[in-house]
């Protein structure tokens, strides 16, 4: 079965607020300036903003934010920004107006936002500074020598691309992270004699590799390597192994993206995070253990690793992203993080051989499909911090026979437990109100379950071809029963309606070929097409004439 999970990046969604637009991400609660195309005049980016009951920490002036914003004449950006992206104030009133420029370099509140050609040859980034936007220096070629201030944390993305003429950058060791392509095409990187062994340090820092790095590789200079940037092993296909060094710190984003051939990673205690994708992609890895002492462990990190064969996650780790081991295969047991508060998106989605897994109590978000696709899973107990099963959660968990939900679980999503083949029974909390579309599609052998009085919606298709029940009593408090709801239960026997349900919607029982008794109730208004069509053994009700019937509702019942 194709999983189709879209869970590449972290939880995030559109948001306005005092007519500036934003993305926030509501796992981190956080909140980047995006497109404005019509941003006129002064505008204050606040800290935070308010969305709905949340409060969001701006952090990004995301990229072409304000591009061609010919008529936006000043900003205010506030001390939370992490990142701004050069590309944000292409065009607009702020860089077109050289007042704005200081000897060749656009300045807003202390951030250095680009460079143009007046700019001095070797140019020393005065302290103080607060941030150099992704591409300040881009295709500048009038820069030689640039010397960073230790104000400053990072170096962005394509910080220095393509600036020719440059060969010589002083990295400050307050530097704990160097963006993706941050000297691609400058003159250090396009200098042979630069490279060593098939790899590009400056000051202690590998900034990338090329296809001469040898396929087991470990670091041997004289002066320990102390960061890796991002994607520096990226797509190295004739890489085998790798021992990072006790001196780094951190395996940043998309370290070992593409590396298809890497089976052993050997990673130091002294690594406290993994980012976003480090090990995307990395088939054959088989082996990367991660410290016990691990702080944070990004998005996607061993996406598509599906050899990886063991892992022990530390219990410093709180949240676990979106589709953090995505189809890892090899993967049979695992143990979660003792204070695990979230676990997102798609996390565990096609492990097929995890046969169980343990929930901490301290859980209270599970994400969409988190753990669909675990075909051997077989016994799962959800938190009590955890209010609604969320969407296609355990869908094509064919294994599946035992799943304990929580009281105060107000809703099964949509497919939530599709596909869960060995599915024999379910208790519903009596907190629970909805059970979604689809939410025990193809549960084939459910036979028991009992629909508490709180259940106001069973959505389109909810026990469609569950094979096994024999009977059904419609919750109290349900005023409709949607489309195809028992669809082709064939072993359905008999079902009886509450005494307020008004509508039973198209094909609702439709197929239910075994069903032999309705308990029918004076409040019906109307049967939707095909409702009971093919219940071979049941008689044709004699309904009050105020009833609506729909076309072929009872076509093939009894007469």
């Amino acid at each position: 079965m194709m999983l189709l999970v879209a869970v590449l990046c972290v939880n995030a969604e559109d948001a306005q607020y005092q007519d500036v637009h934003y993305t926030i991400d509501a796992d981190h609660l956080t909140a980047e300036v995006t497109l404005n195309p019509r941003a006129a005049g002064e505008i204050l980016i606040p800290e935070t903003i308010v969305v709905g009951q949340n409060s969001y920490t701006v952090t990004a002036i995301g990229d072409k934010a304000f591009k061609g914003c010919k008529n936006l004449t000043a900003i205010v950006l506030p001390k939370t920004i992490e990142r701004v992206y050069r590309s944000a104030f292409d065009g607009t009133g702020i860089l077109l107006n050289k007042a704005n420029w200081s000897e060749g370099c656009l300045w807003i509140d202390s951030i250095l936002i680009a460079t143009d050609k007046t700019i001095k040859p070797r140019y020393i980034v005065p302290e103080g500074t607060r941030l150099i936007a992704a591409g300040a220096f881009q295709g500048n070629k009038t820069i030689q020598r640039v010397e960073l201030p230790t104000c400053i944390t990072r170096i962005d993305h394509e910080t220095f691309r393509d600036c020719k003429n440059l060969q010589k950058v002083v990295i400050p060791t307050t530097i704990t992270s160097i963006g993706e392509e941050a000297f691609t095409g400058c003159g250090i990187y396009i200098n042979d004699k630069k490279w060593k062994k098939g790899a590009l340090i400056i000051d202690d820092c590998l900034i990338a590799t090329n296809n001469d790095l040898p396929a087991k590789y470990v670091f041997k200079n004289k002066i320990p390597i102390r960061l890796i940037a991002e994607r520096a092993f990226a797509n190295r296909k004739n890489l085998k192994s790798v021992t990072i060094p006790e001196t780094v710190t951190a395996i940043p984003t998309a370290a070992f993206l593409g590396c298809e051939g890497l089976v052993d990673v050997i990673i130091p205690s002294t690594v406290k995070s993994v980012g976003n994708f480090a090990f995307y992609g990395c088939a054959l890895l088989k082996n990367a253990l991660l410290p016990r002492e691990l702080e944070s462990l990004g998005a996607g990190a061993f996406y598509g690793c599906i050899n990886l064969k063991e892992q022990i996650l530390s219990d410093k780790i709180e949240i676990l992203e979106s589709a953090t081991f995505y189809t890892c295969r090899g993967l049979k047991a695992i143990t979660l993080p003792a204070h695990l508060r979230r676990l997102g998106d798609g996390c565990f989605a096609g492990c097929s051989n995890i046969e169980a897994i343990e929930l901490p109590q301290t859980l209270t978000f599970l994400g969409e499909q988190a753990f669909a696709g675990c075909a051997t899973l077989r016994k799962v107990v959800i938190p009590a911090g955890i209010n609604s099963l969320p969407k296609r959660a355990f869908q094509a968990c064919t294994r599946l026979y035992r799943i304990d939900l929580p009281d105060g679980l107000y809703a099964i999503g949509d497919e939530a437990l599709d596909g869960c083949l060995a599915l024999e029974k379910i208790n519903i909390p009596k907190s629970t109100f909805r059970i979604g579309v689809r939410a025990f599609h193809n549960c084939q052998q459910l036979r028991g379950i009992a629909l508490v009085d709180h259940i106001h919606m069973i959505e389109e298709g909810a026990f469609l071809e569950c094979k096994m029940l024999e009977e059904i009593q419609l919750p109290a408090s349900l005023l409709t029963l949607q489309r195809g709801a028992f669809s082709h239960c064939i072993n359905l026997q008999k079902v009886i309606l509450n005494e307020r349900l008004k509508q039973i919607e198209d094909g609702a029982f439709y197929n239910c070929r075994s069903l032999r008794e309705v308990q029918w109730n004076d409040s019906l208004q109307a049967i939707g097409s095909e409702a009971f069509m093919d219940c071979k053994y049941l008689r044709t009700p004699v309904l009050a004439p105020a009833v609506i019937v729909g076309k072929n509702a009872f076509k093939g019942c009894k007469p």
